[in-house]
């Protein structure tokens, strides 16, 4: 996790100012999220970088633990909480290929643009699989590059190398639901608002 935490913790000032890139797709995400969300729900969310999405949903739910591999970010989103008077959200510096959860602890897991940036998507499925209750929700946005920009495939490794690229998961769409459903879940929802744009995804475990 060091070598990620410190990609990420010299982004963190850079990252938290900037704009959404999409916000009518973003707004979309939330309100699909949302109307899954119960008052009595644990949420868990990994890669929630300055806390901006646990944030607004914390209002919906009794508490989410939101973990991320750089303090920086976890820094400016504790800022965040305190501002908007926001108890509910424990923040903490974690990586989930790490993370110890008992089995079925969360009612939904949250991992927003981070499964492509994993080394093993596919251990981190199916251990969030392991971490949900049945009938539990796995909520993702994800860039699939492979689909439209399939060179990076190449470029990656050697971006890593320079320290100009944090560790990058080129895969397809098709690829990403293949992982999904070898984790065991079934697909609710699908959706990419326009080609080449994050793939979001409703996943359930089974019940």
């Amino acid at each position: 996790m060091n070598t990620e935490s410190r990609f990420w913790d010299r982004l963190a000032e850079r990252y938290a100012r900037q704009p959404i890139a999409d916000e009518a797709a973003y707004q979309h995400k939330l309100r699909v999220t949302q109307g899954y969300l119960r008052p009595d729900m644990q949420l868990l969310e990994f890669g929630c970088g300055t806390g901006s999405t646990a944030l607004i949903h914390a209002p919906h739910v009794a508490h989410i633990r939101a973990i991320d591999y750089s303090e920086n970010m976890l820094a400016i989103a504790r800022g965040k909480a305190r501002d908007a008077g926001i108890e509910n959200v424990t923040f903490e510096q974690a990586d989930i290929a790490g993370l110890d959860v008992p089995d079925g602890t969360y009612d939904m897991v949250l991992g927003l643009s981070i499964l492509h940036l994993l080394h093993d998507k596919q251990a981190v499925i199916d251990k969030v699989a392991r971490m949900l209750k049945p009938g539990g929700l796995f909520v993702s946005s994800t860039a699939c590059l492979g689909d439209t920009m399939a060179v990076f495939k190449y470029l990656a490794p050697v971006g890593k190398a320079l320290r100009l690229l944090p560790q990058l998961d080129v895969m397809t769409t098709a690829e990403l639901r293949r992982s999904m459903e070898q984790g065991g879940f079934g697909i609710e929802q699908l959706w990419q608002p326009k080609r080449g744009a994050a793939v979001f995804i409703v996943a359930r475990k089974p019940g």
